[in-house]
Parts: C-alpha cells; structure tokens; sequence
C-alpha cells in the first residue's frame, strides 16, 4: 500500500464494519443496531454471515399450563448489503436469511416436555435511503467530504419488511416463522465528531394477521413502537466499540376478536465491537440483555459474531 492511497484503504476499513448483521431479534421484531446509518459508497457492496446464540426464559399466558419455560436457540444468519444512488442521495438494500436451532422446554401440564425447531427463519429485504448528508459519491469522494467535515449529521429513512420464508407448523404453539408479514418504518440520526459517534432511531412496526394461528385461529396484533440508541467510539482505523440500549412497546394481540393482556415492555442493552483483519474484512462481536418488564415475554441473554466481506 502506498501513502496516497494509505487514507482511502483506511476508508475501506471503517466502512467494512458499518454492517451489524448480528441484531438481536425476537419475535416482535426487536433490534439493537449500531453503526445502522453509516454510509456505504457506490461501486461496494457487502456480504456477510453471522452466528448468534439467545438462551434465556420464556414468560407465557398462564392459560397455556406452562411453567418455567426456556429457550435457547443457535442461529446462523447471511446478509448483503448493495448501495446505490437515489437521486442524489445515498441509498442502500440489504437482504436477510437466517437459519435457526432452536429448543424449548418446561414443565407442561405438571410434567417435563420439550421440542425442537430446525430451519429457516423468516428473511428481511430493506431499502434505505439518506435524506441530510453526503451526496451519494465513490470512496474517493467520500474520503474527501469526511475529512473537510470531521463534524457532520446523517439522516436516513428505511423500510423494511419480514417476509414468511420461515418454517412454521399451524398446529403448533412455538414456531421458528410467524406465518406473517412484518412492515417496519424507521427513521434515524447519525452524527459524527472526531472519534465519537451518536446514533438514535425510531421504528414503528406493524404485523399483519396471521390466519392460520395455532389451530385455524386469526392473530391480529398492534403495532409495536420502539427507539434505540447508541454511543461509538472509534479507536484507530481498525477498531471501534459501542455501547447501545432500546425499549419496544405495544403489540397487543387479539385472537378471533378476543383481546389477550399480553401488551409488550422490552429493555434491551448491548456492548459490541468491530475490528478490522483485513483492508475488505472485519470482524463484529456483540453481546444483548434483553428484559421484559411484563408477566408475559422473555429475559435472555445473547452472543453473536459476524464477519463481513466487501465485494
């Protein structure tokens, strides 16, 4: 590498960590996600695979006879991301597949039982695009305006919708698919200054019905509405670290007309870090707290990697 060219490698380098592909989700759609509005140039695009590990417990309807239920689930996630010009505006699509083991058990009915759930999980297409920030250009470019402005402010708007790609059983309560559709809105501020960034973003996420609910029922559920935040610091061009916390609530759901007590209440924090091994490789490490502050939801713990490629 020579020394003209030394601050675009490292250019590349920042920006091969921008994807945080091992978000927590559960299935409410849930998320924590630093770095969701950093920029990626024209003539890249990302391709990505991850590994998560979530166990924790599951707090049911006491209706279901359902004690001391738990989960653990290991999930293997492929993600790529291609960016493109709007306009004159940076915009970007990514795709999600993600592939789930996942176990339960507890004590139904007075007696032990378990199950298992081996498959696909239901994929995510999203569309992004930034509205206040550079205009969309090449990595040279790019370089440029962040180092004539160390201190600037990114605004993007995203759409993204689950898909149900996922495998799912009618007759079964736990499932690795919802047999649904998921519409999420999103709307986020980035701002940058010197080593520090400064993420916040708000969703609002809706469900469609799922017809074919544990039975032949109809599940409808309202809309869900969360905000994360997160604190980034970047150390050198290879490494950076954050700290994040989200709260989600809404989502009460209603079964044939009946109206179910299980609105949500979600906590989420999370500590991760990327690192660079490469001028087109890098590698993320997240680990996720996530409560409910309800009688009904879950408390797990989780720990992803991911590693990233730019093409």
């Amino acid at each position: 590498m020579n020394k003209t060219n030394a601050p675009l490698q490292n250019l590349y380098l920042l920006i091969i960590c921008l994807i945080s592909f091992l978000t927590t989700q559960n299935g409410f759609s849930q998320d924590l996600e630093p770095r969701r509005w950093n920029i990626l140039p024209l003539g890249t695009q990302v391709l990505g695979a991850g590994f998560a590990y979530t166990g924790g417990d599951i707090l049911l309807d006491p209706a279901i006879n359902l004690e001391d239920a738990t989960v653990s689930a290991s999930t293997v996630i492929l993600q790529y991301v291609r960016p493109f010009k709007l306009g004159n505006k940076f915009a970007r699509v990514d795709v999600r597949v993600p592939v789930s083991f996942a176990h339960w058990e507890g004590i139904l009915d007075g007696e032990f039982a378990s199950t298992d759930r081996n498959g696909f999980t239901d994929s995510r297409i999203r569309l992004s695009v930034n509205l206040i920030g550079p205009e969309a250009s090449g990595p040279k470019e790019l370089f440029k305006y962040f180092k004539e402005n160390p201190t600037n402010t990114t605004v993007g708007a995203s759409i993204a919708v689950t898909i149900p790609t996922g495998l799912y059983h009618p007759d079964k309560l736990l499932n690795i698919g919802q047999n649904r559709f998921v519409i999420r809105p999103q709307i986020g501020v980035l701002h940058n200054r010197d080593k520090w960034s400064y993420e916040l973003t708000s969703s609002v996420i809706f469900f469609t019905n799922n017809d074919d609910f544990f039975g032949g029922n109809t599940r409808s559920q309202k809309p869900m509405f969360a905000i994360q935040g997160h604190i980034i610091k970047r150390f050198d061009s290879k490494l950076w670290a954050s700290i994040s916390a989200g709260t989600g609530t809404g989502s009460k759901s209603t079964i044939n007309h009946v109206s179910k007590d299980d609105r949500r209440n979600d906590v989420l924090v999370s500590l991760s870090a990327g690192y660079t091994i490469s001028k087109r490789q890098s590698l993320k490490l997240a680990y996720i707290y996530s409560r409910t502050t309800r009688l009904i939801g879950s408390n797990t713990d989780s720990i992803a990697l991911g590693w990233a490629l730019l093409l």
